[in-house]
């Protein structure tokens, strides 16, 4: 009965115009009297963060905070593909006939997850990373890659949470909520990098709206509230560092593995 109730209460608060509102809160001056209780609940790290927390003038502002230059190493050997977040793993593994395989007991469809782009004939048989970013994580985004942009697709959708709960009880969220997905060219072959929205999000953004390639470890986009990134790497492309495991935490920048051209 308990489980039935929050599912009734996350449908109802999974609606844009709600996400809207709590987006025009922290977006507003009156926010950022909300930081320092922000900081001591989740133990943000906020001596990392480029401005002391009395300089960001909104909650906001302070969520999609960059970090002081070398607060994250990024492996930058040419074949690295490395994670573009701060985040958990909580599932990774080789996309079986379009299939992502076991995300908290769900398995999801690149076709829908893609929102049925000619891409998803490159995936079918590659490999996924589903990189869960809790209120505690750094919230800006990276390219996990050197290459150019081949496209990128926004799709409008539903904001429910994709904490543990939402993630177990609610059907097909990675499918349903906002997307952001940037397909990225390199030389062993394209990288989707699929960001997903969440409860209370507002939005999720590009960087430079202008950019058409990346550096590895380059500002790509940013979230605001936590939420989660879905990588997809061409069939035959990528070969996983051998001690990754489900629910591991990794830093931006970490080494997740090497690519190659496809076998």
């Amino acid at each position: 009965m308990v489980k039935q109730l929050l599912r009734l209460m996350t449908e109802l608060s999974s609606h844009r115009w709600l996400s809207r509102l709590m987006g025009s809160f922290s977006h507003s001056r009156l926010s950022r009297f909300l930081i320092p209780v922000f900081i001591k609940t989740y133990q943000i790290p906020s001596a990392q963060a480029e401005k002391n927390p009395g300089e960001y003038l909104t909650l906001n502002e302070f969520f999609s905070r960059r970090l002081k230059p070398g607060m994250r190493p990024i492996a930058t050997d040419a074949d690295a593909l490395v994670s573009p977040v701060d985040a958990m793993i909580t599932a990774m593994g080789d996309i079986i006939s379009g299939t992502i395989m076991n995300v908290k007991g769900q398995d999801y469809k690149i076709e829908d997850l893609l929102n049925h782009s000619p891409h998803l004939e490159l995936y079918k048989k590659g490999f996924f990373f589903v990189l869960y970013l809790s209120p505690t994580d750094y919230h800006r985004i990276h390219s996990p890659l050197t290459g150019h942009k081949v496209e990128s697709d926004h799709i409008r959708g539903r904001a429910y949470p994709v904490n543990d709960f939402g993630m177990r009880h609610m059907k097909g969220v990675l499918n349903r909520n906002e997307r952001l997905i940037t397909y990225i060219a390199g030389d062993y072959g394209e990288t989707a990098v699929v960001k997903v929205g969440a409860m209370n999000v507002s939005s999720i953004g590009y960087t430079d709206a202008n950019a058409t390639e990346w550096q590895i470890g380059d500002d790509l986009a940013y979230f605001e509230f936590g939420s989660t990134v879905v990588l997809l790497m061409e069939s035959g492309t990528f070969t996983p560092r051998p001690n990754l495991e489900v629910n591991s935490k990794v830093k931006m920048g970490e080494l997740l593995g090497t690519l190659h051209r496809p076998f």
